[in-house]
């Protein structure tokens, strides 16, 4: 009998040593101990059985006692607990459900013992209704229920991989989600500005999406559960999913010898080895270097465990083998989205204090001539040696071979310019003869050699506003449909004839819709003299930022409503065989589905349909705000899948604008700042408003500053804040009721005094006016930059207001022919 080896837990770690092992030594004895019953099974599929996307759970168990037994001749034993190890005797103690407690001596053994989930102290956490997932027989546990049960809402606590995939199998099955994330994003290997595109592809799928707020408390209630968060917010469930992290699971090394880290990870030196001679230890368990930062780090992934269990297992049997590091490549289904990363983030980097550069590019999946092309957007993240640091990646195809081809790249320690050079296949239904890896390197490349200077739209606000020109080269189709506050607009195309337009004692900020417009647009003005930086991924990486979850499931749940931030029409149940021309702009970028939309309904007739198919995901807004300028009519706009499907109908008898007796149009619409915060001046802005909404004309009231008082709820909002927030809250009136005279306040007796006038004499309260211009679809907007600055949150307001920018009023104001300042 040659060595004795033992091996302590199976998955992927444990059962790949084992097998390896076999492999390369036909005379050792294999034990391996489990203290379940199952040794090896796809633990990454579990979230997909319970959805019902995998049938047979069966499919699940990738090696049984049975055939590890007879293919390797491994002594197998399930539920067999190793509960302390002696690495002076090299023995275990093992636990068995069949032997009860005995001892078992080793030549060498593999530890694999995995991590488990973290449950922490919460009250109420030991409700028999709320669960974790780390296995098959927690597995069992929450689908038996699920199936059972009559669980209509589940909780999820997490927004990791598990719980956003818990996420989504659940609304799979019909389920009301809400899922709760303590971070300001889900998903913490990706940067705020990728994270963001999964987050509005959950909200609009359905999912009830809670950023910022963790949980005080679960309080059951026998046969549903409220989860109290720490913001005062509550939700009552059937189901709990608690999806906030995992630990080592290595207790049962207390006082063994081994050396842990200070979180409980086993330490390993680079060839798996222990600090006691003879031990191993592989998975979810050990702390490993990041290939990319050379840090310490513990990353819990299936890929690196198999390989680490192969390592260990040739290094037992007298090969030199060695693990390199981890770099974290992932990727996980989001409904119709991928979402892939590859080594370091902007958020680990900047913590390191390593310095990085990043760039984005937003290609399609295969060539956009050949039908079903889908947009992706790719992050890469550099320095200035060219090195890979990292890359992200979301779209609807075609993202994990570009993350797989980055961090392949990553592994073999090339550099930016290596990405130019890589002949990747191409072939129309596939990819394109610039590969969206090529592109990436393109601009990685230009970056670094000085072609052009970027900027992200999150640096944006950095740039002194007055001193800089924020210049768009889109087309003015496409300025006119959405563009950044404050923005100058000079098509690409035009820009060299129209250079006498611009100051070049201002640096120029350019952007375009996805970068490349505006790289050009920074060559040519570097080449005239101009200073020039281009902001990367363009107004698509802008747009995307600027989403903001809402506490509520998404609109597209709904079988017909209306939106409120268009008031058009979406109904899922439109007749699609109601239409009179078909229009396919799939692989089109925006603008390309708008123009397209524009020309087909240009050779239509009044009152004939479109129906458009767009791949663009942005087009899926797009489309409502293009109509409602247009006064063409949205009959329908609904998501299939990855693409955008929508009815407009012709109407060009109705003009946009009205018109005077010549023809020109005329903008009527009026807007109205409030910055004021006195009794009298907002009762002027409402009595105002309300009039012009009687006489039929479109009213924006937008409220700043002290103004936003006015909107506050009367009542208190339990939010979370911080102290000088607090401070602002207590200091500021809460609410209409609370608001001051501007002049003869005397004490809050001259505020008492007019409402009683105002009454006596029949006069509309404020409270009623404002309530009158909600009801008569005034709209009432809060200025967010001043809600951030005097600390108030969208719960704190009255329902019904809408929440906006500087782009948002201007854009009202544009349409308007009266402006008040209040």
């Amino acid at each position: 009998m040659g060595k004795k080896i033992l091996l302590v837990g199976g998955v992927a770690g444990g059962a790949s040593a084992a097998a390896r092992l076999r492999r390369l030594d036909e005379t050792a004895q294999i034990i391996m101990f489990e203290r379940d019953e199952h040794i090896s099974f796809a633990n990454c599929g579990l979230p997909y059985y319970i959805g019902q996307n995998i049938k047979d759970r069966s499919k699940l168990l990738v090696q049984t006692p049975q055939s590890m037994n007879e293919r390797f001749n491994i002594d197998v034993r399930v539920h067999s607990e190793v509960i302390r190890i002696n690495s002076e005797r090299k023995t275990v103690t093992v636990n068995s459900k069949e032997k009860g407690i005995y001892e078992e001596s080793y030549d060498y053994l593999v530890l694999s013992p995995g991590a488990k989930a973290i449950r922490p102290p919460i009250p109420g956490i030991g409700s028999d209704k709320v669960f974790t997932l780390r296995n098959i027989p927690d597995t069992d546990t929450i689908k038996n229920f699920v199936d059972k049960q009559e669980v209509n809402q589940a909780v999820i606590i997490g927004g990791g991989f598990i719980g956003v995939e818990m996420a989504e199998n659940l609304k799979d099955r019909g389920l009301d989600v809400t899922l709760v994330e303590a971070a300001p994003h889900i998903l913490a290997p990706f940067d705020t500005d990728m994270a963001v595109i999964v987050e509005k592809e959950l909200v609009d799928h359905g999912v009830r999406l809670i950023l910022n707020d963790g949980v005080a408390s679960f309080n059951d209630k026998g046969d549903t559960v409220d989860v109290i968060l720490n913001s005062g917010q509550s939700f009552t469930a059937d189901a709990v999913i608690l999806a906030i992290g995992v630990i080592p699971d290595t207790g049962f090394l207390k006082d063994s010898g081994i050396e842990l880290g200070a979180k409980g990870h086993i330490l390993v030196n680079d060839k798996l080895e222990t600090s006691c001679q003879g031990v191993y230890a592989v998975g979810d368990a050990i702390e490993v270097v990041d290939f990319v930062t050379k840090q310490k780090v513990a990353i819990p992934l299936a890929g690196p465990a198999n390989k680490q269990g192969r390592i260990a297992a040739d290094n037992i049997a007298g090969l030199t083998s060695t693990y390199k590091g981890t770099q974290g490549t992932s990727i996980l289904k989001i409904f119709n989205l991928t979402a892939a990363c590859t080594g370091s983030n902007e958020r680990t980097l900047k913590r390191l204090k390593i310095p990085y550069k990043a760039i984005y590019v937003h290609p399609v999946s295969h060539a956009s001539y050949y039908p079903g092309a889908l947009p992706l957007s790719l992050k890469l993240i550099f320095n200035n040696e060219g090195n890979i640091l990292g890359a992200q990646g979301v779209g609807s195809d075609g993202v994990d071979k570009r993350i797989d081809v980055i961090a392949t790249v990553i592994r073999l320690n090339g550099k930016v310019s290596d990405l130019t050079e890589l002949e990747l296949c191409y072939a129309p239904p596939f990819s394109s003869a610039k590969d969206p890896v090529n592109m990436a390197g393109y601009v990685a490349e230009n970056v670094l050699a000085g072609r052009v200077d970027t900027f992200t739209y999150e640096e944006l606000n950095n740039f002194d506003k007055e001193n800089n020109l924020l210049l768009d080269v889109r087309t003015e189709f496409e300025f006119q449909n959405g563009h950044l506050a404050g923005a100058v607009n000079i098509p690409v195309d035009q820009l060299r004839k129209e250079l006498d337009k611009l100051d070049k004692r201002k640096p120029i900020l350019a952007y375009c819709q996805v970068g490349l417009r505006g790289y050009i647009a920074s060559r040519i003005l570097t080449q005239h003299g101009f200073t020039v930086k281009n902001m990367t991924g363009g107004y698509k990486s802008a747009s995307a930022l600027r989403f903001k979850p809402g506490n509520s499931p998404a609109a597209a749940e709904k079988k017909s409503d209306i939106d409120p931030d268009t008031q058009l029409v979406k109904n899922e149940n439109f007749p699609t065989e109601q239409y009179d021309k078909l229009l396919d702009a799939c692989g089109l970028s925006c603008p390309g589905p708008l123009m397209q939309v524009k020309a087909s309904l240009d050779a239509m007739d009044d009152g004939q349909i479109l129906k458009v198919t767009a791949s663009d995901p942005g087009f899926y807004e797009d489309i409502k705000a293009w109509c409602l300028r247009t006064n063409n009519e949205l009959l329908a706009v609904q998501k299939e899948r990855s693409q955008i499907v929508a009815y407009v109908k012709k109407n060009s008898n109705v003009p946009q604008l009205n018109q005077n007796s010549t023809g020109v149009a005329v903008k009527d619409n009026k807007t109205i700042v409030v910055f004021s915060g006195d009794l009298d001046k907002a009762m002027a802005a409402f009595v105002i408003a309300n009039g012009a909404a009687a006489m039929g004309k479109k009213v924006t009231m937008f409220f700043t500053f002290w103004g936003l008082n006015i909107l506050r709820k009367p009542e208190h909002v339990p939010v979370n804040k911080g102290f000088m927030d607090k401070m602002f809250g207590f200091m500021m009136p809460q609410g209409s009721k609370k608001l001051k005279l501007s002049h003869m306040h005397m004490l809050g007796m001259g505020s008492k005094m007019m409402r009683m006038v105002m009454k006596n004499k029949n006069v509309s309260s404020l409270e009623e006016l404002i309530q009158a211009a909600l009801d008569s679809g005034i709209e009432i907007v809060a200025c967010q930059m001043s809600m951030d600055v005097m600390g108030l949150q969208a719960e704190e307001m009255l329902d019904g207001v809408k929440f906006g920018g500087v782009g948002y009023y201007l854009n009202e104001a544009e349409d308007s022919n009266v402006n008040l300042f209040i």
